[in-house]
């Protein structure tokens, strides 16, 4: 059964916790994303939140109907970071070029977190104003609606999937991140050319690149498919 919110006046209301604060919505989320930073999402419970609030893990549920509300609280708050901000330039490609880097930042800035909710959907405030913001931006441009949906689905799909792959790798233990990244250089470089010549041929372009985020480029790659789309 749901639990009961209660309305954000009486809230405030409250005494301060043990630790002198009182308590509020963007509070606990913060607090949460801290949570889920140092500890991960297996971290996450009520119990140890309330613990680093300062309050009995009941008190959680009078702000959110659950763990599961927290977590889309937490993904809202994350499209928040990422406009925060932000100004239109009225140059449409520059903007969602903008636009996409800072989902993907604001994403990265919180690897577990992006990993716990990076495939969410909200309809929270932050996110939909973004989904707002970038549809205004496309048929601003001049794009068709169909058109602007279309490309829209995969700008945003695009940002969520690279910040989920590019997190997941952050939220590795350093040795296996480290191990991965020696991959490059310890095994596809050293590849002979006898029985691999396409990876011998582009070894060192490889290890240039391949521990970095793709995302720029594939960014750039779908801006400029739909820039040619509105040149038809």
């Amino acid at each position: 059964m749901a639990k009961r919110v209660v309305p954000e006046a009486a809230r405030r209301r409250r005494r301060p916790t043990k630790h002198g604060q009182v308590l509020t919505h963007r509070l606990i989320v913060e607090t949460a994303l801290r949570m889920l930073r140092e500890h991960g999402a297996a971290g996450l419970t009520a119990r140890r939140l309330g613990l680093a609030l300062g309050a009995d893990a009941s008190t959680v549920y009078r702000y959110f109907r659950g763990m599961d509300d927290l977590t889309l609280a937490i993904a809202d708050e994350l499209f928040g970071h990422a406009m925060a901000g932000w100004r239109p330039t009225g140059d449409w490609r520059a903007d969602l070029r903008d636009l996409g880097l800072r989902i993907h930042h604001a994403y990265l800035a919180h690897p577990q977190a992006a990993v716990l909710t990076a495939s969410r959907v909200t309809g929270r405030p932050n996110e939909v104003g973004s989904d707002e913001t970038i549809l205004g931006i496309l048929r601003g441009a001049g794009f068709r609606d169909a058109d602007a949906v279309r490309i829209y689905h995969a700008f945003i799909d695009q940002s969520l999937a690279f910040a989920i792959l590019d997190a997941a790798t952050l939220a590795l233990p350093a040795a296996a991140r480290e191990g991965d990244e020696d991959v490059w250089r310890e095994t596809y470089a050293r590849l002979p050319a006898a029985t691999h010549p396409n990876i011998a041929a582009t070894a060192p372009l490889l290890v240039a690149r391949m521990n970095d985020s793709a995302y720029p480029t594939a960014l750039g790659m779908l801006l400029s498919s739909a820039a040619a789309q509105l040149t038809k």
